[in-house]
């Protein structure tokens, strides 16, 4: 597998610190030319700077690559769209976008603003939405692109005090398995990175004798190889503290019951068979799913 990235130009949202800026300075090491993205705000959204940007553009120019810093805020579409547009007008294409920005309103559902729902949506899923938008088209005409949306185990497995993140990071997996489907005759590839790491948003979380284990570093492997020229695509790809795993939304073989006024009660009884695990797939879309189900029928029927 190739993860030679020279010749490709990369944007990275949410770049300034943590993650992103691990991301930035990895590709740009590997040949890649870089639009670092931040709003440069705090870990809730507030506030905004391009010095943090800057500061990473700065590192990657003084080691020998090429970067240049962008401070839109991937709510805004208008200021997206300008952000693909200086890339373009710098290096003549985009190859590869890693959506990273994000920020955390944690606070238990009971307690929890709407306000502060709705904005973590907004950043998380409408940002990629926007940044995915404003590239989608110029990557269909190139025949490439490499699309790397972060998720969360959040997202997939729930956490307590985040059920706005968890929404959000779950959407994203949800915007990459239709994409996929339809970027794979354009030659674009999507994936979701699901990283375990300490930064200034999560550094709270871990043990003091673990933390250095769980730097954001440790998970930039696998953003390599989701976004390189051999990349899958439709993998969940999970990282931390030098593991990897693939997590999968997987279908249980089911079991038909059939219609009629007495399925409630046949369907709250066979639970634990229409639960069970053993012989799981992984759909190929959305139509194997209804497709599983219509040959159950049609096999009951005889």
């Amino acid at each position: 597998m190739s993860l030679d990235f020279k010749g490709r130009v990369a944007i990275v949202t949410g770049a300034g610190g943590g993650l992103g800026r691990e991301h930035a300075l990895a590709l740009a090491a590997r040949g890649a030319k870089v639009v670092v993205n931040d709003l440069g705000g705090a870990v809730d959204g507030s506030g905004g700077s391009t010095s943090a940007a800057q500061a990473v553009v700065n590192e990657i120019r003084a080691a020998g690559g090429e970067a240049i810093a962008n401070g839109a805020s991937v709510t805004d579409f208008a200021a997206v769209e300008a952000m693909v547009r200086q890339a373009v007008d710098t290096w003549g294409r985009v190859d590869v976008l890693v959506n990273n920005a994000g920020i955390l309103r944690d606070k238990s559902f009971a307690k929890m603003d709407m306000a502060d729902f709705r904005l973590v949506i907004d950043v998380h899923v409408m940002g990629a939405v926007h940044c995915t938008k404003a590239v989608w088209a110029l990557m269909q005409q190139q025949k490439y692109g490499r699309i790397v949306m972060t998720t969360s185990s959040t997202g997939l497995y729930g956490n307590f005090g985040q059920s706005n993140y968890g929404a959000a990071k779950m959407a994203l997996v949800g915007l990459m398995q239709t994409l996929a489907l339809e970027g794979e005759k354009y030659g674009i590839r999507v994936n979701c990175l699901a990283p375990t790491a300490a930064t200034r948003m999560t550094q709270d979380i871990f043990p003091g004798d673990m933390l250095d284990r769980f730097g954001p570093e440790a998970v930039v492997p696998a953003m390599l190889v989701l976004a390189s020229d051999d990349a899958p695509t439709r993998t969940i790809l999970c990282a931390g503290a030098g593991t990897f795993e693939a997590a999968n939304v997987t279908l249980t073989a089911g079991r038909h019951i059939g219609i009629g006024p007495n399925v409630p009660e046949r369907l709250a009884l066979e639970l634990p068979a229409v639960r069970d695990r053993a012989g799981e797939t992984v759909p190929g879309s959305g139509a194997a799913q209804s497709m599983n189900e219509m040959q159950l029928a049609r096999a009951a029927r005889g």
